[in-house]
């Protein structure tokens, strides 16, 4: 699953992250307000401690691939899906609050949390975002790390590695991340469609 992501020189080469402890929930509550309605920058809040960052353009760059080769593999293969990117997700009771860089719901149902969320570790912050999906329960999370795409399913009260996706069966993650370093998004979304459809024909 190694991809071959190049990074171009005039682009930044970490995101901007600031954390703060000793934060309480009505001031992170705050802190969401002031920033409105936008997907950036991303603030989480883990018992106390927040952190906020604002993504470059290589991390947006990334995340956008991967959701874009994400929801061309649900359209080649007939799967309903419904996309919130950066959705906010908290709860009061557990002291915990994320904005995933994509997350996803498949089927009809309305869900009151993603069944796939996505996350790009370009630079590394502080909180654990894992501990913060799994109490608010999130089926599914994909942590892309240095061209790696490591899955994590919800397993009662704890995440576990896997190596393919559980909300999404079938889908090859090797395959997809062949695509994530292509000069353009078009590109990787004609190149990845193609390969699904000889791998179908096939």
């Amino acid at each position: 699953m190694q991809a071959r992501y190049q990074q171009p020189e005039s682009q930044p080469t970490h995101d901007d992250i600031i954390h703060f402890s000793g934060v309480s929930w009505d001031d992170y509550e705050r802190l969401l307000v002031m920033r409105g309605d936008h997907s950036a920058p991303r603030i989480a809040y883990l018992e106390g401690e927040v952190e906020i960052m604002s993504p470059s353009q290589t991390h947006e760059g990334i995340k956008s691939v991967i959701g874009r080769l994400v929801e061309t593999y649900c359209l080649e293969r007939d799967i309903v899906f419904s996309t919130y990117g950066s959705w906010t997700l908290k709860d009061k009771s557990r002291e915990r609050g994320a904005e995933p860089d994509e997350c996803y719901v498949f089927g009809t149902e309305a869900a009151e949390r993603p069944h796939l969320a996505i996350e790009v570790v370009w630079t590394q912050g502080r909180l654990d975002k894992l501990e913060i999906y799994r109490q608010l329960g999130v089926a599914e999370v994909w942590y892309w790390r240095q061209g790696l795409i490591q899955p994590y399913r919800l397993r009662g009260e704890r995440y576990e590695p896997t190596n393919e996706s559980q909300v999404l069966p079938g889908l090859d993650l090797a395959l997809l991340m062949r695509f994530i370093d292509e000069p353009t998004t078009s590109q990787a979304i004609r190149g990845y469609r193609d390969a699904l459809r000889r791998d179908q024909s096939g």
